[in-house]
């Protein structure tokens, strides 16, 4: 199954500006996020956490934006 991360990459440039920067806060590299975005690797359950923490997703609503 193929997600799409729209949602996701819009909050990301609403709170973060830029990938880069959310890269940066993430403590990874852009080409890492990137392959995440582009569904060549799959989040895990930490990442998920992570990333709704940092972009202040409720955990209720992750699958919003990152299982559609």
């Amino acid at each position: 199954m193929k997600f799409t991360y729209r949602k996701l990459r819009g909050k990301i440039v609403e709170v973060f500006g830029t990938n880069y920067r959310f890269a940066e806060a993430l403590n990874i590299s852009e080409n890492s996020l990137s392959k995440k975005l582009n569904g060549k690797t799959m989040f895990n359950q930490a990442d998920i956490s992570k990333w709704c923490s940092l972009l202040n997703i409720p955990i209720e609503q992750a699958g919003i934006y990152f299982f559609s």
